[in-house]
């Protein structure tokens, strides 16, 4: 179910919230203003639960994924065009899918989970990608979803095998005299043999283009991707990165993760499994995926540890935060949510906090970890990188603002966390999803909650 009172423009900034909250009708909870009738679209409850929604920022148009559909709806939520995505014959233990070459593997009516739609404004098309044959994505014209491309016969067609709607995160950057380039990220459910965690790929003009979706750069010894050595498995066997939110800043793109670690507790002899969440960030030009770096975030208020992300949204300060924070109004600024501890990722606790960083900080935070690990101090420090102990090797060079790595030091590990400035905590009912805008100088950020509840 999405929901907007009839009386408010429908925005980007609201859709967004609506959809990534379990939203009830807020009826039960307090009487409606009679003048604020709340407009509500319902798909096909056989069909399951919506999963991802975009809005067109230019027409206000709504592109909503969905098990075996992808929406297109007006402004007010009336339907516009369906395209069906399945469901079809498939197994995931066919790989290559069996749309490609025979599989032994027993077939069976099998769903299309929508994992990731996004707006490619350059050439007027939705990406789509779907759980079926390994993830592979359509690219469908916004103007009536028609299919203007499938690709699906080569290997780096194949996304990702997770059926998790939330286990894939794209980020798309845009060229004026260039292809551009997609950059994603997933979970790869114990399979990095066949997917990389992180690559980008050509967006060519011509959806049906051979190199659609190809690695930006691939040879035989580099290409444009990180893979998780299959040797971390034997530490963590249920090892993954999750991808909670990405964006593109400057020059660099960044996701928000949540990945495992083995810790040993204070005063303790043997290990325990943790979560934490990291920063990673990458260079927009960088083709070999030398400038991988990730930094640890959290939040902590009155002595509780908030280190579980749950959610993020990248907003300018505005004059009045930027100028508490002592940065430009201009700076960006990511609102995060966190809920407490670091033991449970399925099961969040309820308390949760809504924290915010400024970018700038994290990257003061890189660039002082790479200029001491250029100068040969420390390892570099990656959890998931088995042979984490590897030292860094020193080299003569500037290190500046922008450095985008060399084919040593990478890739690297921050050690020590950056923290979140706290600004509010919910005890009772878990915070799951935030956006956040600018409005008169003034930062507003929307909240959503467990219960379906959405605060201001």
């Amino acid at each position: 179910l999405i929901m907007l009172p009839a009386m408010w423009k429908w925005t980007c900034l609201v859709s967004h919230l609506l959809l990534s909250t379990t939203v009830s009708p807020l009826s039960r909870q307090q009487p409606l203003h009679p003048k604020r009738p709340f407009i509500t679209f319902t798909g096909d409850q056989a069909e399951g639960n919506f999963n991802h929604l975009v809005v067109d920022e230019r027409t206000g148009h709504i592109y909503l994924g969905a098990v075996n559909r992808i929406y297109k709806l007006s402004s007010d939520l009336k339907v516009l065009v369906t395209h069906q995505t399945g469901p079809d014959d498939d197994n995931p233990k066919c790989y290559p899918p069996r749309i490609v070459q025979t599989c032994n593997e027993p077939l069976t009516l099998t769903n299309n989970i929508n994992k990731m739609l996004l707006i490619d404004y350059k050439e007027n098309r939705l990406i789509a990608c779907g759980s079926l044959y390994q993830g592979i994505c359509k690219l469908l014209r916004l103007d009536d979803l028609f299919k203007l491309g499938e690709p699906f016969h080569k290997k780096e067609h194949y996304l990702s095998g997770v059926n998790d709607s939330g286990s894939v995160f794209g980020v798309i950057v845009s060229y004026s005299n260039m292809d551009d380039k997609l950059f994603i990220a997933t979970a790869v459910d114990g399979k990095p043999e066949y997917f990389p965690t992180i690559s980008s790929r050509k967006l060519t003009k011509n959806s049906e283009a051979d190199g659609m979706f190809a690695y930006v750069f691939h040879d035989e010894f580099v290409a444009s991707m990180i893979k998780i050595p299959s040797d971390t498995f034997t530490i963590i066997p249920d090892f993954d990165i999750y991808y909670i939110y990405g964006f593109s800043s400057g020059n660099f793109v960044y996701f928000l993760t949540l990945q495992p670690e083995m810790i040993s507790p204070p005063g303790s002899t043997t290990k325990e499994q943790v979560y934490t969440s990291k920063l990673v960030r990458l260079c927009k030009e960088d083709t070999a995926f030398n400038s991988y770096v990730e930094v640890p975030i959290g939040c902590e208020k009155n002595g509780v540890e908030y280190r579980l992300l749950q959610a993020a949204y990248l907003s300018k300060a505005g004059a009045i935060l930027a100028k508490s924070l002592n940065v430009s109004s201009e700076d960006d600024i990511l609102f995060t949510v966190f809920s407490k501890g670091q033991k449970r990722k399925m099961k969040s606790l309820d308390e949760s906090a809504l924290c915010i960083f400024v970018l700038k900080d994290i990257n003061d935070r890189i660039k002082d970890r790479l200029q001491s690990c250029y100068r040969g101090e420390g390892t570099l420090d990656l959890a998931w990188l088995k042979v984490k102990d590897i030292p860094c090797s020193s080299a003569l060079l500037t290190i500046d603002d922008n450095f985008c790595g060399l084919d040593m030091n990478a890739p690297l590990g921050v050690s020590s966390m950056v923290r979140g400035l706290p600004i509010f905590t919910e005890d009772g009912d878990r915070m799951t999803s935030v956006i956040a805008y600018v409005y008169k100088n003034h930062s507003l950020a929307f909240v959503g909650t467990k219960s379906g509840k959405l605060k201001k």
